[in-house]
C-alpha cells in the first residue's frame, strides 16, 4: 500500500484543493523555529544516540503516561521498572484507545516522519514496530542532532533555570551542526516565595551569581547577574510558568520586610507572597526590556493535583490540569505598569483555559503600540490545547479580535526529540482553516497573498520577531 493510501497521507487534514495548495506550496517546506521547548541540551551537546525507541519516545512524555494510566496500565509499565520493550508494548496497546485525542494523530505522524512507518500502531503491530524503530534509533543517523536536522529545524530554544551554568549550550555553540540552539531564562523558583525549599534555592543562586543573598536588593542583583550571563551566552528570551500574572500594590519597605521574614524562616501570608511576587516580576520584566528580550508567560495551569503521586514521582509526571483563575484585571494592570514606563518588552501570553481565549486575544491589542509588528502576542494553543480543536479556537479568537497575519506561530513545548511533527500538524490545521474559507467564498481566491500569510505564520514572523 502506498503512503498516499494510508491514514497519514499527503493530504492528511487538508479537506479541499485550496488547503492542499496552501500547505504543499507555501507551508510544508518552511524551516522550523521552535522557540520554546524543554529538550535536554546535554543530549544535544553530546549528540546522544538512544538505545531504543522507548527512551526517546515514551520516557518523559506525561501526555502518553496519562493515557496509559487511564486505560488501566500499571505504573510499572509507565514510569516504573518495567523493561523498555514492555513499556513500548503497553503504549502500543494504548494507542487505538486514544482516537480523537491528539496523541493518535501525533503518534502516527511521528512514526511516518521519523521512521517511514505508515502502519497503525496497536497491540498486534507493537512488537514489530518496536524492533524496527529501535534498530533505527540506535544508530548515528538518528542521533539527537540528526533528528533535529531531519525535520529542518533552524532554531530550537530550550528552557533553563538561572542557576544553570549553560555548559552544554556553550559546547553546542563551539561545535555548530546546522541547527541553532539557544535557551530561555526561567526564574520561577526565585519568584514563588511560598514554595518549599525556597531559601535553599536562593542559597544556590547566591553561590552561582557570587552574590550572597541577604536582602531583596541582593536577590535583584543576583538575578540581574544571571540575566547578563545568559545574554552573554546568546539568550534572547525569558519564560514564566505561572497560574496567573501577579499584580498587587506594594511599597519597597513592605517587600524588604517580607523578604527578610522569609530568609529568617518565618511564615509569610498569602497576601505578602503576592506583593513580593508582583514586585520581583515587574523587576524582571523591566530588566528584560533593558536587554531587548522577548518575555513569555504560560498562564492557567493547575499543577500537581494528585498529592500522593506527586510525593512518589515528583512534578511534571502527568498530574496537572487546566485551572480557572481570573486573568484579565491583574494581567492588564501588570502590562499597563510596564507600558506606562515604556518598559514593556515584546511579550507572548499563552493561555491554558479556552474560556479565556477572547480575554487574551483582546488584551494584547491594548498594548500593541505600533513600535513593533505584533509586539504583544497571543501564543499558540499549548499543553492541553495544542490539539486540533484548541489550535482552531486560538486561531479563530486571534483572527476575530486581532491580526492573525502577525502571529509568530507554533512551538512544541516538548521534552521529546520526536515531537516536531506538531509543527506540521499546526500548519495543516492553519491551511485547512484558510482553504475552507476560500472554498466558501469568505476569503478571496488570492493564493499569492494568502500563501504569503501562511509562510509568515509558519516561519517568517518568528524569524523577524526573535531576531536570532
Amino acid at each position: 500500500m502506498s503512503a498516499n493510501q494510508t491514514f497519514i497521507n499527503d493530504n492528511f487534514l487538508l479537506e479541499n484543493k485550496y488547503a492542499e495548495e496552501l500547505y504543499h506550496n507555501y507551508s510544508k517546506n518552511q524551516p522550523i523555529i521552535d522557540y520554546h521547548n524543554h529538550l535536554n541540551p546535554q543530549f544535544i551537546a553530546e549528540d546522544k544516540i538512544f538505545d531504543n525507541s522507548t527512551q526517546v519516545w515514551i520516557n518523559g512524555d506525561h501526555y502518553k503516561w496519562r493515557a496509559m494510566r487511564t486505560l488501566g496500565i500499571n505504573e510499572q509499565f509507565v514510569t516504573g521498572n518495567g523493561s523498555d520493550k514492555d513499556k513500548f508494548l503497553n503504549w502500543g496497546k494504548t494507542v487505538p484507545y486514544t482516537m480523537r485525542n491528539p496523541l493518535y494523530h501525533w503518534t502516527h505522524l511521528e512514526l511516518a516522519r521519523y521512521f517511514d512507518i505508515y502502519d497503525l500502531l496497536n497491540e498486534k503491530s507493537a512488537e514489530k514496530i518496536y524492533i524496527e524503530t529501535s534498530e533505527k534509533i540506535n544508530s548515528e543517523v538518528y542521533s539527537t542532532q540528526n533528528l533535529l536536522k531531519k525535520v529542518n529545524a533552524e532554531l530550537v530554544c530550550t528552557t533553563e533555570d538561572p542557576i544553570d551554568n549553560l555548559d552544554h549550550h556553550r559546547k553546542i555553540a563551539q561545535n555548530p551542526f546546522g541547527t541553532k540552539v539557544s535557551t530561555a531564562f526561567r526564574p520561577d523558583k526565585a519568584i514563588l516565595i511560598s514554595n518549599e525549599g525556597y531559601n535553599g534555592y536562593l542559597d544556590t543562586l547566591g553561590e552561582v551569581s557570587g552574590i550572597a543573598i541577604h536582602s531583596y536588593s541582593d536577590l535583584c542583583s543576583a538575578l540581574k547577574n544571571r540575566i547578563e550571563f545568559f545574554a552573554q551566552n546568546g539568550c534572547k528570551l525569558s519564560d514564566h510558568g505561572l497560574d496567573q500574572i501577579y499584580f498587587e500594590e506594594f511599597t519597597e519597605a513592605e517587600v524588604n520586610t517580607i523578604f527578610k521574614k522569609k530568609r529568617e524562616n518565618r511564615i509569610i501570608t498569602p497576601e505578602e507572597a503576592l506583593k513580593f511576587q508582583s514586585s520581583i516580576l515587574l523587576f524582571l520584566s523591566e530588566t528584560y526590556h533593558e536587554k531587548g528580550w522577548v518575555q513569555q508567560f504560560h498562564l492557567g495551569a493547575l499543577r500537581n493535583n494528585n498529592a500522593r503521586m506527586h510525593r512518589i514521582l515528583g512534578p511534571d509526571t502527568g498530574w496537572d490540569s487546566i485551572g480557572d483563575y481570573p486573568q484579565a484585571q491583574k494581567l492588564s494592570s501588570f502590562l499597563n505598569a510596564l507600558d506606562s514606563k515604556d518598559k514593556l518588552t515584546k511579550t507572548i501570553i499563552y493561555n491554558l483555559n479556552p474560556a479565556d481565549n477572547e480575554v487574551m486575544a483582546t488584551m494584547i491589542g491594548n498594548f500593541n503600540d505600533g513600535s513593533v509588528r505584533g509586539k504583544v502576542q497571543f501564543g499558540s494553543g499549548w499543553w492541553f490545547l495544542d490539539q486540533k480543536d484548541g489550535m482552531t479556537k486560538q486561531l479563530n479568537a486571534l483572527s476575530n479580535m486581532g491580526l492573525i497575519s502577525c502571529f509568530v506561530g507554533m512551538l512544541t513545548d516538548s521534552r521529546s526529540f520526536l515531537s516536531f511533527p506538531r509543527h506540521e500538524y499546526f500548519r495543516r490545521i492553519l491551511c485547512n482553516l484558510l482553504g475552507d474559507e476560500i472554498k466558501r467564498g469568505e476569503l478571496p481566491n488570492d493564493m499569492e497573498w494568502i500563501g504569503k500569510l501562511v509562510q509568515d505564520i509558519s516561519y517568517n514572523n518568528a524569524k523577524e520577531y526573535f531576531k536570532f
